[in-house]
C-alpha cells in the first residue's frame, strides 16, 4: 500500500542552507523507492489558513519504506541541514489510491 509524506515547511531561516539540503534529500529518497509528488509548485490554500514557506509530498511503496528512509544513513546529514534551517511539520500516512467509480 502506498504511503505519502507531507512536508510542511513551515519557516525557512537559512534560504542558502535549505537551497543545500534540496541538493542532499533527491538521492536518498529515490534509494528508498520514494518519489517526489509534488514539489516546489504553488500551493492554494482551498479551505483554512496557508502560511507555511512550502509544501513537499512524497510517495513510497509503503510505510516499512518511509521509515527505512527516515531512519537511513543516507538522508540523516540532510534531515539534519533541514532542521537547522526550518521549521517544519513532517507527517506519513498510507493508503491505497482510489480509483473512479465503474458506470
Amino acid at each position: 500500500m502506498p504511503a505519502f509524506v507531507i512536508a510542511e515547511i513551515v519557516k525557512i531561516h537559512d534560504p542558502k542552507a535549505h537551497d543545500q539540503y534540496k541538493t542532499l534529500a533527491p538521492a536518498s529518497i529515490f534509494k528508498y523507492g520514494g518519489r517526489y509528488a509534488a514539489r516546489g509548485g504553488t500551493t492554494e490554500a482551498l479551505e483554512g489558513k496557508y502560511d507555511s514557506d512550502r509544501y513537499v509530498v512524497l510517495e513510497f511503496p509503503d510505510g516499512a519504506a518511509v521509515r527505512k528512509w527516515w531512519n537511513s544513513p543516507e538522508y540523516a546529514e540532510a534531515k539534519r541541514m533541514r532542521q537547522a534551517c526550518a521549521t517544519s511539520r513532517i507527517v506519513f500516512t498510507e493508503g491505497p489510491a482510489l480509483e473512479p467509480p465503474k458506470p
